[in-house]
């Protein structure tokens, strides 16, 4: 469970936990010495036009069924390899900016001011201009302090009794003076294989006739497909295995039951080709900031761009969007006046991701001026199409969702890898539903996940292997 205390406040969450207790198991299939069948992995190694892709049934790499097919009575050997995310990936021991570090920086500009201010009189008035200056705030900061003041009391009390809770029981652990060293550095894999890269080579590559589409689903059996069918078709892992992809020559584990579609938005047509619809759609827009232009580190979209994806027809009947929103005022005013109202979404609930240390301290103080130790969510049920349907599911019992609810974990040290919702979520939608997920960077059991980079912490390089069992 990654539910660790759930009090009326909300949620502490274990984001670690829930990552290993998927079953990254892969059953390995080993052949005689003497045997001419070599082990082959799943292969997505080519983007020229006249490639093609191997995806196959791999005695390596890809879980197969207990006994497998032209199994030879026995001569085939079969261990299993069990996969853990890196542990250190969660090791957040001391908050990224502590309050006793702005105190001191706060003193040291006031003495600084103060040295600055004795030398001549004509650089005091100069720097009182500055100073004043410096306080003047624009209607976005404006903005952002009052919604920081309505909700600066929710997240102190609630999170401070999910916290004790969490140090009572011993998931959250003091910072003793033992852990108070530097921790070493965490070495993250390089980005040879660059994902949204890829999507964008795949616009160059003629494309399947639309109504011929069909899910791709990784079987036993081998099958060979054009580069066109990975960024054209939902790529379906059904089995009850982790099966492993190699794609440019790096490896990704799919867990059980997952299903991906790797594309940008302007290939997002398959989702809409396979005629499923949804009743949970979580969204992680990549939104547009300063900071994101300068840096050019990844892609962004326009307010324009994500209004246009097309929710109202992928989402069921009561289907409930979730919204993850950064801390800008102007993203918060969009999603509810704008983006819902373009959808048919109406807002039910409003909840906040708390993020802490693994000693319960926030990682950025409360107060600071720049970044908040927290996000938003903002939850809404699309209306319109239960409207016309309602007299047709009017057995169907809609469950409320409270407001203000605190999800408290410990963040993933990579870039926007957000907490798993699942378990939160489950009181509040129907069991054996279809959920997705927009901008995903990883997978899970259960879920469709869709994005330019959905194969991201899927990387086998967050993951570690334990000692194989026969």
């Amino acid at each position: 469970m990654s539910v660790v205390h759930q009090l009326s406040s909300g949620w502490l969450l274990d984001h670690l936990s829930f990552i290993n207790k998927i079953s990254y198991e892969l059953h390995q299939h080993h052949e005689p010495c003497c045997s001419k069948n070599e082990p082959t992995s799943v292969h997505l190694d080519s983007l020229h036009k006249d490639s093609v892709f191997s995806f196959g049934a791999s005695p390596a790499f890809i879980a197969s069924s207990s006994k497998p097919e032209n199994d030879d009575g026995g001569n085939r050997e079969m261990s299993m390899q069990k996969y853990v995310f890196r542990s250190e990936l969660f090791d957040v021991t001391k908050p990224y900016i502590t309050s006793a570090i702005h105190k001191e920086c706060q003193q040291s500009n006031e003495k600084e001011d103060l040295a600055n201010d004795v030398k001549k009189e004509a650089s005091i008035s100069i720097k009182r201009k500055k100073r004043k200056r410096c306080v003047v705030f624009n209607q976005g900061e404006l903005d952002a302090m009052e919604y920081h003041t309505k909700i600066r009391g929710l997240i102190l009390d609630g999170s401070s009794q999910l916290i004790q809770e969490g140090l009572k029981s011993g998931f959250l652990h003091p910072l003793s003076e033992k852990c108070d060293k530097c921790s070493k550095p965490v070495t993250l894999p390089l980005d040879t294989c660059s994902l949204s890269e890829l999507c964008e080579m795949a616009k160059h590559v003629p494309s399947l006739n639309e109504m011929e589409l069909q899910t791709l689903q990784l079987m036993e059996d081998d099958i060979s497909v054009t580069e066109q069918d990975l960024f054209s078709r939902i790529v379906e892992n059904n089995s009850s295995f982790t099966k492993m992809i190699t794609l440019m020559g790096q490896k990704y584990l799919l867990p059980p039951k997952s299903s991906f579609l790797l594309s940008d938005i302007s290939c997002i047509y398959p989702l809409l080709n396979c005629r499923k619809t949804y009743d949970v759609i979580v969204i992680d827009p990549p939104w547009q900031n300063k900071s994101v232009k300068r840096s050019n580190r990844y892609s962004y979209l326009s307010p324009l761009q994500i209004k246009q994806i097309p929710i109202p027809k992928l989402a069921a009947p009561n289907c409930l969007v979730v919204t993850w929103v950064t801390n800008r005022q102007k993203h918060l005013r969009f999603v509810k006046e704008e983006l819902y109202p373009s959808w048919s979404v109406e807002i039910v609930a409003e909840w906040h991701w708390v993020k802490i240390t693994n000693s319960g301290e926030f990682v950025f103080p409360i107060d600071s001026p720049h970044k908040k130790p927290y996000e938003v969510l903002v939850l809404g049920r699309v209306r319109e199409r239960a409207a016309l349907l309602l007299s047709r599911n009017a057995e169907v019992k809609e469950l409320s969702i409270p407001d203000h609810k605190l999800i408290v974990s410990v963040p993933c040290i990579l870039h926007s890898h957000k907490p798993p919702l699942a378990e939160v979520l489950k009181d509040y939608i129907k069991p054996e539903g279809e959920y997705l997920e927009l901008f995903a960077r990883n997978l899970q059991p259960g879920w469709t996940s869709w994005g330019n980079e959905v194969l991201k912490f899927q990387h086998m390089d967050y993951f570690v292997a334990l000692e194989s069992r026969s």
